[in-house]
């Protein structure tokens, strides 16, 4: 079998977690460019990867007419994954892009636009719902053992220093698109309307309290309306115990990822007891349900390359990646306006473009200090993995 040859574009603190998803799947793919407007970090993460047959270039346009390179993973900053995952779509490339898929719909929208012309893959980066826990949750809510969902929160904790801004295109709208909405949130966002839907309507709070070299928010509070249910996720990247976590209210019982089950009964006054026969039940379910060998990218990335040999769409597609987006442009509108703001957002919404965004969003701060590079450690990808 002919193996994929890929190329990553920017090789900065996420490159690393896809440079190990391939090795994971060599069988099936090798790992031909590192590509870099730095390319010492190229040639660190090459050495540190023994990388050998992989080359370091700077420009990813000298990549467009390469035919050794069938897949590429954009692992850019947010301004730059549309016209990116572009150029590579209209060059015949298959593409995964990092979350998020990009800062507006409209520019999500042209990228799918570039794969459906293209006829080849674009899936976006959603490593968490390549985990155990969500994938049977995801089963127990879709069969209806636990009846309707009631009420659901979401906490997107994180903790970020005061030097995580330095770096160049962090914190200004331009460059990074948003704050802990759009770039730490999203990954529960994408999970909680892959659970239960996109909702009718949201209501958002945002603030800067902590950061002061950045202009977006660390801070953010929404709650989303749905028939029948409320929802409520909670952002931030000022909480120092990081947990990222799910907590579902059902008629038959409360469940959360990390996987927990409670059930209790009512008693004749109204109150409550124990339903411990229930718990056991539903505990007895979850643990039939099947498990993921591998998690996290290492198994999104071997879903995309499988899907591109195989002639199939990927677990998470353009379009699938977009609800997000949608999501949080709704909810950065509900901040910016103090509104609540209805779904889907139409193509005339200022909040749909780019351009209308930036004209709009508050800026919190003033970005006074930027550095080309930080010193290269391991980063937090969350906990939802543990």
């Amino acid at each position: 079998m002919k193996k994929l040859g890929v190329a990553i574009i920017g090789t900065g603190n996420i490159a690393p977690a896809h440079i190990k998803g391939y090795l994971y799947a060599q069988d099936l793919c090798e790992i031909r460019v590192l590509c870099d407007i730095y390319p010492e970090k190229a040639r660190k993460l090459k050495e540190k990867f023994e990388l050998a047959q992989a080359s370091v270039v700077e420009d990813y346009h000298r990549l467009l007419d390469r035919d050794d390179i069938d897949l590429v993973s954009l692992c850019l900053p947010p301004s730059l994954h549309c016209q990116a995952a572009v150029d590579f779509l209209s060059a015949g490339k298959h593409v995964i892009v990092e979350k998020p898929m990009a800062p507006s719909l409209d520019e999500c929208d042209r990228m799918i636009a570039a794969q459906q012309k293209s006829g080849k893959v674009l899936s976006v980066i959603s490593q968490n719902r390549f985990r155990t826990a969500p994938m049977r949750v995801k089963q127990l809510l879709d069969d209806g053992v636990l009846g309707r969902v009631l009420f659901a929160r979401v906490n997107s904790m994180w903790w970020r220093g005061s030097n995580y801004y330095d770096l160049w295109w962090r914190g200004t709208y331009e460059k990074e698109g948003g704050g802990c909405t759009l770039n730490h949130a999203v990954h529960q966002i994408d999970i909680l309307q892959w659970l239960i839907g996109v909702p009718d309507s949201v209501v958002s709070v945002m603030s800067n309290v902590n950061h002061t070299n950045s202009e977006v928010e660390d801070v953010s509070l929404s709650i989303l309306s749905y028939p029948g249910s409320v929802a409520e996720v909670n952002a931030s990247l000022v909480d120092h115990d990081e947990k990222q976590e799910f907590f579902f209210a059902a008629e038959k019982a409360s469940i959360g990822i990390p996987w927990y089950v409670k059930s209790v009964k009512q008693l004749p006054n109204g109150f409550y007891e124990p339903n411990p026969n229930d718990e056991t039940d539903l505990e007895a379910l979850y643990q039939t349900l099947p498990s993921l060998a591998v998690e996290g990218h290492e198994a999104q990335l071997e879903n995309v390359l499988k899907a591109v040999l195989d002639g199939k769409q990927p677990l998470v597609t353009g379009s699938e990646g977009r609800k997000a987006v949608e999501l949080i442009c709704a909810m950065y509108k509900s901040s910016t306006e103090g509104v609540r703001v209805h779904l889907p957002l139409e193509k005339d919404d200022p909040f749909y473009t780019t351009e209308g965004m930036l004209a709009r969003m508050v800026r919190y701060h003033k970005k006074g200090k930027s550095v080309e590079n930080l010193q290269d450690t391991e980063i937090s990808l969350g906990t939802m993995g543990k």
